[in-house]
């Protein structure tokens, strides 16, 4: 069973970063999520792009971004320059950004990706349950802080500005 049930003009316009409707596979703009207090962020074990075992748990005591993503996606390709200065500039500070990559064709495109656009931060292979654990992820990009306890902090549908994205993440880096 695919992880997202796409059609091919929804990817296409996607791709192009002009699909702007609700639900869509990608979204160009983030939107504000209702705050709710805070909540455990799942737990997960994926493999890296390597096929490596990546644990939540070595994140432990870490402020961490979670970025659902797919290479295809412009506005997912569109953060990722601000997500590898992010990782850059707060790494020392506690932050490790992780993308989970919902792309169905494998590993080696996102490898491939990564290398391309000097991905500095671990990427991971999502499914069904990790998406699930999260709430149900129907939108991407969507992104989680999550704080030094392990709790999510917030969230974020559709992409949005490096600057803003900042804002958003450093309270919980302090």
């Amino acid at each position: 069973m695919r992880l997202f049930r796409l059609t091919i003009v929804r990817r296409a316009l996607c791709f192009v970063g002009l699909l702007i409707v609700p639900l869509a596979a990608c979204k160009p703009q983030s939107e504000p999520v209702a705050q709710t207090p805070p909540k455990a962020a799942p737990a997960w074990k994926l493999k890296d792009v390597e096929g490596q075992l990546v644990d939540s748990a070595q994140f432990q005591g870490k402020v961490v971004v979670i970025d659902f993503w797919a290479t295809w996606c412009a506005p997912c390709r569109s953060e990722i320059p601000g997500y590898v200065a992010l990782q850059e500039k707060y790494g020392k500070d506690g932050l490790a950004i992780v993308g989970i990559s919902l792309d169905s064709q494998g590993p080696e495109v996102v490898q491939q990706f990564m290398v391309q656009n000097h991905m500095n931060y671990p990427v991971v292979m999502g499914d069904e349950a990790v998406t699930a654990a999260f709430g149900g992820v129907e939108v991407i990009p969507t992104t989680f802080i999550v704080d030094r306890q392990g709790n999510i902090r917030d969230q974020k549908v559709g992409a949005e500005k490096l600057a803003a994205f900042e804002q958003r993440l450093l309270p919980w880096l302090k």
